[in-house]
């Protein structure tokens, strides 16, 4: 199995800590508002990454955060508190602010049916936890103490810049126009540990008792002390979006390593953003659809997942309506396949052929997912196989297996139960058509139209549809 490190911007071959274990975290929503389609796509891809692992017979310990404190609306820490502005915007408590949109976020994420997290850690859980991170960064010599926060020292830290590759004069952490910047920082790239109760920050609403004074966590802080906790000081692989690159993820390594001594992340893992008509997806530029919006819209979340499996987690992917229902159309394909196979089950004796057949789609399937998660190839291959002249029972059988992969809930799908009053209703229809009284059987197509139905007719019979 191969995927692509970040960190050494390569495929490399997979070896977990374990032996068919992986460690696995992800990067969180910061809860202080409704996550946008976008947000959503990188919770998607973070899933079938997870998905495939598990197809592949690892067995993965998953977690994935929720910042419900402390995250400033710029990674530099700079700007104003995301939680404060859910307060502010909504007149309710920061905990009750966290509460409301984790809940719509596991909601929309079980909706489109990405499997449940092993672990959801809140920031605000571990505040004990990322003190004692900080007292060891400070006796080690790798953070001090400036008038107005904790602060880690990057020049103690030689190889800070592993991950994102810049050059240290680009790691502007503070010096944004019109921006308050800490006068007692040593260099402009070094960042927040944690930030006191004093200044711009002195009507903080979420501070904790700490022993350099009161005050609240930085961000970057957050993760590597709940991945430490729930997963060890080194982890397999560590999946977030490419804009956490720069920063926050570069952060969470210098503090890690500096903090364990040992390496953090094995295998660093970023997706690609998702646009909207070739758009920055964002609420701040008034392109940040949600769930709801495209549900209200009449389409299925599912077909949104299916959109998600036609773009790799590293390619750009751009949204727009009419993309969205060339999804729809494609899902609903895949869903009407499903219920054809399920009529045909009788199994044929597969021929040496087809018995080989069979097997060389599993194998294809398998390649592909092991090659750096290709699920939109490893879904093109599904789509060969159902294409094949492989007997239908095995069609099926294969097509469930992938979909432990692409989540598409292809096993629950059944042929609906049509009522038993559309099914009298066309009955009455069918005999008033037979007899010649064509009104009455107008009038009976008109109610079942009506309930959402209608008819398909043949020389000797009829078929009940769905509108």
């Amino acid at each position: 199995m191969k995927l692509f490190n970040t960190l050494t911007k390569r495929l490399e071959e997979f070896s977990p800590i374990e032996e068919k274990k992986v460690r696995f975290y992800h990067c969180g929503p910061t809860v202080y508002w409704v996550q946008h389609i976008g947000n959503l796509r990188g919770t998607t891809m973070a899933d079938l990454v997870r998905r495939v692992f598990i197809f592949l017979g690892y067995q993965v310990k998953f977690v994935r955060n929720y910042t419900d404190v402390g995250h400033l609306t710029s990674d530099q820490d700079l700007g104003e508190d995301k939680m404060e502005k859910g307060v502010e915007r909504e007149g309710l408590t920061p905990q009750e602010i966290a509460n409301k949109y984790i809940k719509i976020y596991e909601s929309d994420s079980k909706t489109i049916n990405v499997l449940s997290p092993d672990f959801t850690p809140k920031a605000s859980e571990y505040i004990n936890q990322m003190i004692e991170m900080i007292k060891t960064l400070l006796d080690k010599g790798y953070a001090y103490v400036t008038d107005l926060a904790v602060v880690y020292d990057t020049s103690k830290f030689p190889d800070y810049n592993k991950l994102n590759r810049q050059k240290i004069k680009e790691n502007i952490g503070g010096a944004g126009k019109g921006q308050i910047v800490d006068p007692g920082k040593k260099h402009f790239s070094d960042f927040n540990l944690w930030v006191f109760k004093k200044g711009k920050h002195q009507n903080a609403l979420q501070t904790w008792p700490s022993p350099w004074g009161e005050g609240f966590p930085g961000w970057h802080i957050e993760c590597s002390v709940m991945a430490k906790s729930l997963l060890g000081n080194t982890i397999d692989v560590h999946m977030g979006g490419i804009e956490h690159i720069p920063v926050h993820h570069t952060n969470e390594i210098a503090q890690s390593e500096a903090a364990n001594g040992v390496k953090f992340v094995n295998y660093w893992l970023h997706n690609e953003h998702l646009m909207v008509d070739n758009k920055k997806m964002a609420k701040s530029e008034g392109t940040g659809l949600t769930l709801t919006e495209i549900t209200n819209k009449g389409f299925d979340p599912l077909s949104l997942r299916y959109l998600f499996l036609n773009s790799h987690y590293r390619s750009r992917q751009n949204f727009t309506f009419e993309s969205l229902k060339g999804a729809a159309e494609g899902y609903k394909k895949l869903k009407e396949y499903v219920l054809v196979l399920r009529k045909q089950t009788q199994r044929t004796q597969l021929s040496e052929e087809k018995l080989t057949k069979v097997e060389s789609y599993r194998l294809k399937f398998i390649q592909a997912i092991s090659n750096d998660f290709q699920v939109p190839q490893a879904l093109a291959i599904a789509w060969e196989m159902l294409k094949s002249n492989i007997p239908s029972s095995d069609k099926l059988d294969l097509l469930f297996d992938f979909d432990q992969v692409f989540g598409l809930k292809l096993s629950e799908i059944a042929q609906e139960k049509i009522p038993l009053e559309i099914q009298d209703l066309a009955k009455k229809r069918w005999e008033a058509k037979k007899a010649g009284d064509f009104e009455k059987s107008d009038q009976l197509r008109q109610t079942m139209q009506v309930k959402g139905y209608g008819t398909a007719d043949t020389k000797d019979s009829y078929k009940i549809i769905k509108n």
